[in-house]
């Protein structure tokens, strides 16, 4: 029995349930007017064919990205902390701020995936695979930073509380620090899982229409076995929803876990309250902004536009637009708290934030993260594939800012201006931070390669669904005539 069939799949013809309750919507989620059979060619094709030129036209640059920052990663290790900018005032530069970074955009994964499929969207079925690798390689490449901060990472193993023979030397358990520990790993792991078992009718595909004996095997064995049979889905469904129901916490648990890092403390501008919410919706804003950037990148690259389709780019740009608001106000909220609390550290703050020698880097802060999205509120702008690409760049840019605003502007004036400093890049700086993205994207590249980007079980239960919706609309018309 051949898995791309979708033979014995429980709700695939009913459209109940998780899978198959994708809700109707005016315009259709896969246009062409596709078989089930057109659907596995167009998604699975391009995982049988010799990479195109525009493939390598961004392999090659990130590649070389990569490269870049496995030897800032070396200079770091081999000479010291002192090849980067941090200095007495500003302790948290480079590393923190692009984990951070790093971490916010993961989120975005587990909420298309997760959250949407709790909430039956049908429209998640076009992004959630390449949202949830994603989420992987970003939380790959976050992990790095905070290890390289330690100044030791190859003592990274003292960070968990291992039986060990450091006499009465524990873990602080009451540390935030810690707590990112637990709260990364373990975020990582059930994204992992997660993005596996949803994989596994999808590589039986694979493994079906493989001719090479090895391409066979290899796949044979990460389906482990799948056959498509009515059993088999029903034990899939039931996993897969419970794996949503635990990941869900998660995109909540997690980012409120790095807020504490600041927000324990009792530096102006990190001791607060809001942290954990606003690290939330940064985070599902940041990830959101990704998303569209490499939703638009694959429909070009492989040629997916009739399965990422304008609808789905406009759906995810609502999305973009509501979470630029709720950061806009959590930034609204700081000021005012800042002025209403009558603290004079907290005033000093967000006036330097605002007039200090940073003031370039709130601008594109707000700028990005506030105006430039608010263009969404027109249709046409939501619809136009080239300028939501740029804004997705752009919104991108300004929460790498926020995070820069956050700690590093919090820490180089503190309450005394003897201690106070500046916090300059250096080229290992550089190196670092752009680098990440080269070994993001060559990630995210390789897995285009070899899985596929769009979940092709899930897209012909939409079509399904969308099939099923038009009948009835015309038995209704005829009902009505007659």
């Amino acid at each position: 029995m051949k898995n791309s069939d979708l033979t014995g799949f429980p709700n695939y013809h009913e459209g109940a349930g998780p899978f198959g309750g994708a809700k109707a919507t005016r315009e259709p989620l896969v246009v062409g007017n596709k078989s089930y059979a057109d659907v596995t060619n167009d998604i699975a094709g391009h995982l049988e064919r010799f990479p195109t030129k525009l493939w390598w036209l961004i392999f090659i640059p990130s590649f070389l990205l990569l490269l870049v920052f496995l030897a800032g990663l070396a200079a770091t290790t081999s000479v010291g902390m002192g090849v980067v900018g941090l200095n007495s005032p500003v302790g948290w530069g480079v590393f923190i701020v692009t984990f951070v970074f790093w971490i916010g955009i993961g989120h975005a994964g587990t909420l298309i995936s997760a959250i949407l499929f709790l909430f039956n969207q049908g429209w998640r079925t076009a992004i959630n695979r390449s949202a949830e690798a994603m989420t992987i390689f970003a939380v790959m490449t976050a992990g790095i930073f905070p290890l390289m901060h330690t100044g030791r990472p190859w003592f990274a193993y003292w960070l968990f509380p291992l039986p060990n023979g450091r006499g009465p030397l524990w873990v602080n358990f009451n540390s935030p620090l810690l707590w990112d520990v637990f709260a990364v790993s373990t975020y990582a792991t059930i994204s992992v899982v997660f993005w596996y078992t949803g994989l596994v009718p999808d590589l039986a595909t694979i493994r079906d229409r493989a001719k090479h004996p090895l391409r066979k095997k290899i796949y044979g064995a990460l389906s482990i076995g799948w056959t498509g049979g009515n059993r088999a889905w029903r034990h899939y469904e039931m996993a897969y929803l419970m794996l949503a129901g635990i990941a869900t916490p998660l995109v909540l648990s997690v980012h409120t876990i790095v807020s504490f890092d600041f927000a324990v403390s009792v530096i102006p501008g990190w001791h607060t309250t809001i942290f954990p919410p606003y690290f939330v919706a940064g985070a599902i804003f940041s990830g959101f902004g990704m998303v569209l950037t490499l939703s638009i990148v694959l429909r070009a690259v492989f040629n997916l536009k009739d399965y990422i389709t304008i609808n789905h780019i406009e759906l995810c740009a609502k999305i973009l637009l509501l979470t630029s608001m709720v950061v806009g106000i959590a930034y609204a909220t700081e000021f005012f708290i800042a002025y209403y609390s009558g603290t004079t550290g907290e005033r000093f703050h967000f006036a330097n934030r605002m007039f200090g020698p940073y003031w370039w880097a709130s601008v594109l802060m707000y700028g990005n993260n506030c105006l430039l999205p608010q263009v969404l509120w027109f249709k046409k702008a939501r619809r136009n594939i080239p300028l939501i690409f740029v804004l997705s760049i752009c919104v991108n840019i300004g929460m790498w800012f926020e995070r820069y605003v956050i700690f590093v502007v919090s820490l180089h004036r503190d309450y005394l201006p003897s201690s106070w400093g500046i916090y300059d890049f250096k080229p290992v700086d550089f190196m670092l931070l752009y680098g990440s993205f080269g070994m993001f994207l060559v990630l995210f590249l390789l897995f285009c390669r070899v899985l596929p980007t769009i979940t092709i079980f899930e897209v012909k239960t939409v079509m399904n669904h969308d099939e099923a919706v038009e009948i009835g609309r015309n038995q209704k018309k005829e009902v009505a005539r007659g």
